[in-house]
């Protein structure tokens, strides 16, 4: 083949990917997002309910902050490797003013492109090929992606209704307790929406040094609780700092999710580790969007109330509107999900087809979640009242309850 009519896409020799990359669970939400698209494609008027991409703006101080941070010549260089000062000590102040907790800034806390990619880390510098890591079912797809990274494997810890959709550290075998290097938590719950008390976090700080296990708390949604509760950090626990971090992200409690702004705040130790591995792959972010998140975390906090206000109001509108239809499902008490159960006789993949296809209303399947996810689907508060309503009055339409 001459040079001249060979595609883009041909090459003077085979490429091989790594094994690693066969390896790699599918991206679900890909998948998800081109079945919606299709859809729009052809005319149709999708509402979108199965994403977690907030829909609301940055607040305008924030983004004031950055457009001044971006004339800024200090910050047309590169950044110091581990990030500013200034930044860290944010979010110090935040969790102490929050949580009640007190974090070194340059010992406790790691600076990271958005927590999903700290979450992959967390494995890249634990676990060996081999070494296991005990993941919640249903959770984050995410989670699997660092094991597969690593060559680790996993054990799944099953998020059950009859056990507020908390792990049964008892139901953990004694082997994989002997094995296990790392445990992953999250609450507020994607998917579940459940919160976790102060006596749980306890309980883990027990199991996690009895064992030698390292938690890993994924506190993305930790801003948003409702009826007045707010959720409870890991760090609050006795003894969290010396068995394990927390990931806090900007991405959801100031709508900053294309920022890409993250943290991990914890044992000393494991923030050298994701340090020095962010040493050998970034030179930190963009001191512009550093100067904006600091504002994000220092300024008066009143457009994170109002923000939980509207979760809450559109977590009321969508499930009055669900009991007209007969849906019965538990109100979420925290995140800005809702975790429904499927109608008898559907399984969730089903489920959602049906809903996008004759309905045009798009949610996530459970099944994509884990196998303990089978049976629900994964609804957004992330559109207006007003959709939320419709969304659900298409349902209704198709007799299903």
């Amino acid at each position: 083949m001459s040079q001249q009519n060979r595609s883009q896409g041909d090459s003077l020799f085979p490429i091989q990917a790594a094994d690693v990359m066969d390896k790699l669970p599918k991206q679900f939400f890909a998948s998800l997002v081109q079945s919606v698209n299709r859809e729009i494609s052809q005319g149709h008027d999708v509402i979108n309910l199965g994403q977690g991409n907030p829909d609301r703006p940055t607040p305008e101080h924030i983004v004031r902050a950055a457009q001044q941070a971006v004339a800024n010549p200090q910050y047309h260089k590169y950044s110091p490797f581990q990030g500013y000062s200034f930044l860290k000590e944010a979010v110090c102040q935040r969790y102490r003013e929050d949580y009640g907790v007190t974090l070194d800034p340059e010992k406790e806390v790691a600076i990271l492109f958005g927590g999903k990619t700290g979450l992959v880390q967390i494995v890249q510098i634990l676990l060996n090929p081999g070494d296991l890591c005990l993941v919640p079912d249903p959770g984050y797809p995410d989670y699997w992606s660092g094991a597969a990274l690593a060559g680790a494997e996993m054990s799944f810890m099953p998020l059950r209704e009859d056990n507020a959709y908390l792990p049964d550290y008892g139901a953990i075998s004694p082997l994989d307790r002997k094995r296990a290097k790392l445990m992953f938590l999250n609450y507020p719950n994607n998917p579940t929406s459940a919160t976790a008390p102060l006596s749980f976090y306890e309980d883990t700080v027990r199991f996690a040094a009895e064992n030698q296990i390292v938690v890993a708390s994924d506190f993305a949604y930790g801003a948003i609780g409702f009826d007045s509760q707010k959720p409870v950090s890991f760090l609050q626990a006795e003894g969290a700092k010396e068995v394990g971090v927390e990931y806090y992200t900007l991405s959801k409690t100031y709508n900053m999710a294309g920022w890409r702004v993250a943290f991990a705040l914890g044992n000393e130790k494991i923030i050298s580790l994701i340090n020095l591995l962010q040493d050998h792959i970034y030179v930190s972010l963009f001191g512009g969007i550093q100067e904006a998140a600091k504002v994000a975390l220092t300024a008066p906090q009143d457009n994170v109330a109002e923000l939980v206000a509207v979760y809450q109001s559109r977590r009321d509108a969508l499930f009055d509107a669900l009991a007209q239809i007969g849906w019965e499902a538990r109100k979420p008490s925290g995140s800005f999900f809702s975790w429904l159960p499927v109608p008898s006789g559907w399984d969730s993949a089903s489920f959602a087809r049906k809903l996008l296809t004759e309905a045009k209303v798009a949610v996530a399947p459970g099944i994509g979640f884990g196998l303990h996810g089978e049976g629900y689907v994964r609804v957004g508060l992330l559109s207006s009242e007003d959709r939320l309503r419709e969304a659900v009055h298409r349902i209704g339409k198709l007799g299903m309850f």
